[in-house]
């Protein structure tokens, strides 16, 4: 079938609408008419190459959408269902055995390589192959293709609109501070950049009852909301020391910390706001061979601890649906960071994205989620 695509054919150049050529879906795959599909920074990386994925690419990881066909082999939806997308896993490794997909070890191949495991492509254009299958998805279309580990049904009384960034962002920032760091009623977190990962684990923060939650940024209007939605400090990193800052609004430090920027001098800023027996999560995309350097007498006298978390430790099935269920009783209200463009615009809310201007903004290839 032919399909539209927004197309990445070069690092740092704009997404290009093109028309596609989509495969029918094998047995073990499903069609999904896309309605909607997140941006996400790792889109906009993956695209600038700070990742090496092959180009030309369609990327997209956060598309929610319509059944529209499946193979043989597929029980767990059907045509018609809603549903979301998430990150694809291979289901037999030791930790996807383990139900910690999100460390699989062929996460690079199912949602790096641009290609299915074979090296097959179900893009192409006047016979010419494109890479596709990101994050077995590939949601910046108008369709995509996914698997039975990296769909999840979702109830058809929300907006499919709104679904799409529980697949990626949202769950990798409420998932590190619920199943992650598991934040007991009354600790104290910071979280370092409040976009739509921060915002996420600040909403979530205060869902589990955290008791002083500190959003550190750049951005004024971005601190004004992360207050709105559960923070009970701002600080803006502009201005003065930020470990400073933060060491004394939590009287010595705090019980958590949380980057989602990937800087290395934002991580040790994190790690040093710590107070004894702190723990630092981060989940910053940085590019390969970046390092950062820490106080190593400071991190082992105080029992503190740095961990690396992708996608929130969360297994989709089960976390896209809690986190639903909570936006169902107003305690996760993710929609007040969502700006809806047309799927034409995707490069203005790409520029928005970075400009700091829209917190999560969300294409929509059609207005029609039946």
């Amino acid at each position: 079938m032919q399909i539209t695509a927004a197309v990445a054919r070069a690092p740092n150049a704009p997404f290009s609408l093109e028309s596609l050529d989509l495969a029918e879906p094998r047995e073990d795959e499903i069609l999904v008419r896309v309605v909607a599909a997140g941006v996400c920074h790792t889109d906009i990386a993956m695209r600038d190459g700070v990742y090496p994925v092959p180009l030309p690419i369609v990327l997209g990881h956060e598309g929610a959408g319509v059944v529209e066909r499946v193979g043989r082999a597929i029980t767990k939806v059907a045509v018609g269902d809603h549903v979301a997308m998430s990150y694809h896993s291979c289901g037999q490794c030791a930790c996807c055995r383990e139900h910690a997909p999100n460390y699989c070890e062929q996460a690079f191949a199912l949602n790096f390589s641009g290609a299915r495991p074979d090296g097959s492509s179900a893009l192409s254009q006047d016979g010419r192959s494109v890479h596709g299958h990101f994050f077995g998805q590939s949601s910046f279309a108008t369709h995509a293709l996914c698997h039975e580990r990296n769909v999840v049904k979702v109830r058809k009384d929300m907006p499919l609109e709104l679904l799409g960034p529980l697949g990626c962002g949202l769950m990798t920032g409420a998932g590190s501070v619920i199943n992650n760091m598991k934040i007991a009623p009354g600790r104290s977190l910071a979280v370092f950049g409040v976009g739509a990962v921060g915002m996420a684990a600040v909403m979530a923060a205060r869902l589990v009852g955290a008791g002083r939650i500190i959003a550190v940024d750049l951005t004024p209007s971005r601190l004004d909301l992360a207050e709105e939605l559960g923070a009970s400090d701002a600080v803006d990193a502009t201005r003065g020391s930020v470990v400073e800052t933060i060491l004394s609004l939590s009287q010595g430090g705090v019980d958590f910390a949380f980057d989602t920027t990937g800087a290395p001098v934002v991580l040790r800023q994190a790690v040093e706001s710590l107070a004894r027996r702190g723990t630092c999560v981060t989940v910053g995309a940085s590019k390969p061979g970046v390092e950062v350097s820490l106080d190593m007498a400071q991190l082992m006298t105080g029992g503190r601890q740095l961990r690396g978390v992708i996608e929130g430790d969360a297994v989709p099935d089960v976390f896209i649906p809690q986190l639903i269920e909570f936006h169902r009783q107003g305690r996760f209200p993710f929609d007040r960071l969502i700006r809806f463009y047309p799927f034409d615009r995707i490069n203005a809310a790409v520029a928005d994205s970075l400009s700091g201007r829209t917190i999560k903004p969300v294409l929509l290839m059609s207005t029609n989620a039946n």
